[in-house]
């Protein structure tokens, strides 16, 4: 069995998407986790909607751990809420070429759900920046992470002392414990919510300072980039649902 831990606050916007894509997926033997940060919107209700598993999470470390000790599958799949499942087949492929590898940790490549043409270049300014150092520094976006659930335990899951890059510290002691991956077989769509939000140019800023702190002083635990987790909830006629 697999299980997809998703952390959320306040995604009563994007988890509708993320678990209608799930649903549609010809890979049936998962469960869900939602591991929700008290969201303020219909968060929880609409996982429960869905037939999810809801446990109290955190911030997105102490969530995905929240997630993976309620966890009933060998292997666990991180999602976050505004990732798409590209189409119904992403799961069984992926999962076959995790096994088939024999990886203990993997992740994908990403494309952003946008067609502005600078949008898809940093994804694959990304992606390339994954492949070349995979196997010296790997990296993971914690928005797809796939882990055997023994891997996860002997590291002790994410450190939940960190405020940035946390996926990335998380991939880098998973590779040392048992074999690192990246998948062939998808690209994972995520939103650029967090480029619209916070602008591109300091959203790229700021993951090439955490990138230098992490190879130089080591992992980020302050609030210097003042990351934040989720986003206000939405207006009550945003939170109304098609039934």
């Amino acid at each position: 069995m697999l299980t997809i831990v998703i952390p959320t606050y306040n995604e009563a916007e994007y988890l509708p998407l993320l678990l209608r894509s799930l649903e549609m997926q010809t890979f049936r033997d998962f469960e869900v986790v939602v591991a929700d940060n008290h969201s303020t919107d219909l968060t929880r209700e609409i996982a429960r909607e869905h037939g999810c598993r809801i446990v109290d999470g955190g911030m997105p470390a102490g969530g995905r751990n929240r997630g993976a000790e309620a966890a009933n599958g060998e292997a666990i799949l991180f999602l976050d809420a505004d990732v798409i499942l590209p189409d119904p087949w992403f799961l069984q492929m992926t999962v076959a070429e995790f096994a088939r590898r024999n990886l203990g940790v993997a992740t994908c490549g990403v494309k952003p759900i946008s067609s502005r043409n600078v949008d898809k270049v940093i994804h694959e300014v990304f992606n390339y920046f994954m492949w070349v150092t995979r196997a010296m520094a790997p990296h993971a976006p914690g928005f797809c992470i796939f882990a055997r659930r023994d891997v996860h335990r002997a590291i002790g899951g994410f450190d939940e002392a960190i405020t940035l890059a946390e996926d990335h510290d998380y991939a880098e002691r998973a590779a040392k414990e048992s074999k690192f991956g990246i998948l062939k077989t998808y690209k994972v769509p995520v939103s650029v919510r967090r480029f619209d939000r916070d602008g591109r140019l300091n959203v790229a800023v700021k993951y090439m300072l955490c990138e230098l702190h992490m190879r130089t002083a080591g992992a980020v635990k302050n609030d210097f980039f003042n990351y934040t987790f989720g986003y206000p909830a939405a207006s009550r006629a945003k939170q109304t649902r098609k039934k």
